[in-house]
């Protein structure tokens, strides 16, 4: 949450610079639900409210990476259908990331729960990648280092895209996009959710975006991530 406390989305609304009401409710519904699962582990005085505190509840019971991803996936997703109208609000670089944010939990949690689709044949590193406890997973869920320390950032979405990284551009155009729809039809059966399929409209990412708007979604790889779209092709 660094960054986003740096950016300033977490700012109250009624600040001199207001934050994101989308960022403030996805990180509400994060923290109600993770607290309330570990209330419910030492006091089970009540049914969990949300699917998202009941599988907090379960990851407090019996841990595992995959439980964890699971809980927070599940909340991730379900506080996304709840604040459609918000996100639609925000610039159109900020519902870029919103997008790209979903993406990449998405994939760290695929990591851990489906390595093969993931990482094809180099699924047997996949889980250990994907471990919350071992920190890698920051390097697939953080976006510090690809948005400006400010908010909000207007539509200027080209050169800000342009400022990401080599190893972001690999893991999002090489590793990722070619297996996304894959990806969102495992994590629509794995989280019961088959709204998420609707976050998805011809390969293009389509929460609070116009999927006609694909300019954004398609750079031009990189010569690594052409290798690694070779190198890690696969039936997923």
């Amino acid at each position: 949450m660094g960054w986003q406390i740096s950016r300033g989305l977490l700012n109250p609304l009624d600040d001199e610079l207001p934050g994101s009401p989308w960022w403030r409710e996805l990180n509400a519904a994060l923290l109600r639900d993770t607290f309330e699962g570990r209330l419910l582990a030492v006091e089970p005085s009540a049914e969990p409210s949300t699917r998202g505190a009941a599988a907090a509840l379960e990851f407090v019971r019996k841990p595992s990476a995959r439980r964890w991803y699971h809980a927070h996936n599940l909340t991730i997703v379900d506080a996304y259908l709840e604040h459609a109208d918000l996100a639609k609000a925000e610039d159109r670089i900020e519902r870029f990331f919103i997008n790209l944010v979903l993406i990449r939990v998405l994939y760290a949690h695929a990591l851990v729960a489906a390595p093969r689709l993931s990482l094809s044949w180099l699924a047997p590193v996949a889980p250990m990648l994907g471990d919350p406890r071992l920190g890698w997973a920051g390097i697939f869920l953080s976006l510090s280092r690809v948005l400006p320390d400010r908010y909000p950032l207007g539509d200027d979405i080209e050169r800000v895209v342009s400022l990401e990284g080599s190893f972001g551009h690999l893991l999002d155009v090489g590793v990722i996009q070619p297996r996304v729809r894959a990806l969102y039809e495992w994590a629509a059966e794995d989280l019961d959710t088959p709204e998420l399929l609707g976050f998805l409209e011809g390969g293009v990412p389509a929460y609070a975006w116009d999927p006609r708007d694909v300019e954004a979604w398609s750079p031009q790889p990189s010569a690594w991530a052409r290798a690694a779209r070779l190198g890690l092709r696969t039936r997923v």
